[in-house]
């Protein structure tokens, strides 16, 4: 039976080693320590290792499953690629269009504000800038033939040059009227008001008696309109009072005008003409 001092004595020779067998000891230890983390790390790399790799254009099995193996990963690959550039696609798009955003953006969104009809038609921005570009030469070609108000032709020659001599492309409105006669007067008063409305429009008004007309026409066909364009009579009203009255205002006279097609109605012209009509009003 060992004492308590025996037990104390042996634990202690136990423990006690020298240092050499102690390094000896840990080499060994070390060293079998390395050859089981091989061995591990060799174990687990041979078990996550893939059973397939990206298809390269061989086939490790030659028979049918396998050749159908492949071909539908080979299609996989492909559909991948094919999703990885049109979303490179859609993404420079997205870029390009937010860091190209010019006036002619703003110009198309206020257009859709106004007229969404013209916006649909103007979804290509070339488009957009042709007939923009058209607008601009038509307007300065018809800034010459803007007239806004009614010309007094005091002569028969006067009222033929009034039609024989201008642009093809206006429209000549003549009211043919007398003194004293029920309706001519307000037709005059009225067509004042319908030619600042129609600039491009050429009014004109004439004495029945200085046309060279009848008497039987200056006392049943007054107040009459006679229309012309190109040269050519389009529209003829005789005793306009049987449509309109003897008192009727300028209103009365455009929408019978328009009613007729001789003039243009305003609500059915398309923003972008409007539009420049009224910038080109406004720099005057």
């Amino acid at each position: 039976m060992s004492t308590l001092e025996d037990k104390i004595l042996g634990e202690k020779l136990h423990y006690y080693c020298s240092s050499s067998s102690e390094d000896e000891e840990n080499d060994s230890a070390e060293s079998d320590k390395e050859t089981e983390n091989e061995k591990y790390s060799q174990i687990i790399t041979d078990s996550i290792e893939p059973s397939f790799s990206e298809w390269d254009g061989t086939s490790s099995n030659t028979g049918p499953k396998g050749v159908i193996k492949d071909w539908q990963r080979y299609k996989q690959l492909q559909a991948e690629k094919k999703e990885e550039q049109e979303k490179e696609r859609l993404e420079l798009i997205n870029k390009l269009s937010l860091t190209c955003r010019s006036s002619l953006d703003e110009e198309k969104e206020k257009i859709m504000q106004t007229d969404p009809d013209l916006a649909e038609l103007l979804v290509d921005e070339f488009l957009l800038e042709y007939q923009r570009q058209r607008m601009k030469e038509m307007l300065a070609r018809t800034e010459k033939l803007r007239f806004g108000g009614v010309i007094n032709l005091e002569t028969a020659d006067q009222f033929l040059e009034a039609i024989d001599n201008e642009d093809k492309s206006v429209t000549i409105i003549v009211h043919i009227y007398e003194y004293n006669v029920p309706g001519c007067e307000a037709m005059n008063g009225s067509l004042i008001f319908v030619a600042e409305d129609y600039p491009f429009v050429k009014f004109c008004k004439i004495l029945g008696s200085v046309a060279g007309l009848s008497k039987h026409f200056k006392k049943e066909g007054v107040p009459a309109l006679l229309v012309y364009k190109a040269g050519q009579v389009i529209g003829n009203f005789v005793h306009v009072t049987d449509y309109l009255g003897v008192d009727f205002y300028a209103s009365d006279v455009e929408a019978f005008l328009i009613e007729h097609g001789m003039l243009t109605d305003k609500k059915c012209v398309p923003a972008i003409i409007s539009q420049n009509e009224n910038t080109l009003s406004d720099s005057e």
